[in-house]
């Protein structure tokens, strides 16, 4: 079963943290510097929050698929829609390695969909890092990203 995912850039961590502990009646699964993230399953969702310096509020929704095969019949309706804008594979974002598939709606919503195979030791790969805005890729329509695509 996919989980939903939602990403959001916010101000100042240790608050957020505190919100979003209370709102959902439990403490984050992980807890980083300048990153948190809860998985629930009640509702059903992977909601990640981060402190990069980007612009406040919703970064990209998203699909995280319970395994490879999830992922990639995720990934066809995606090209069957001509919407991937990258395709990932075991790369390093959010203190995680996995596989994506990023594409961006109609509207400029960037949606993300992935499969998580692994834990990392950083927040993104070391070439990500080392760009001007850490956890970025190449570009992706009018939308920017935390991992991923870039404007």
């Amino acid at each position: 079963m996919k989980r939903f995912h939602v990403h959001v850039n916010v101000d100042e961590l240790d608050s957020s943290i505190r919100f979003y502990s209370t709102l959902f009646g439990t403490a984050p699964n992980v807890i980083k510097s300048d990153y948190a993230k809860w998985m629930l399953d009640d509702p059903r969702v992977n909601f990640a929050i981060s402190q990069r310096g980007r612009q406040v509020g919703v970064d990209h929704l998203g699909l995280q698929a319970e395994d490879a095969n999830e992922l990639s019949a995720i990934g066809g309706r995606l090209q069957a829609a001509d919407a991937v804008a990258l395709a990932e594979k075991s790369t390093i974002c959010c203190y995680a390695r996995s596989d994506k598939f990023w594409a961006e709606d109609p509207q400029g919503v960037r949606w993300e969909s992935f499969y998580t195979h692994g834990d990392a030791t950083t927040y993104a790969s070391t070439h990500e890092q080392s760009d001007a805005a850490p956890c970025r890729g190449r570009q992706l329509g009018s939308g920017t990203a935390s991992c991923g695509p870039k404007t």
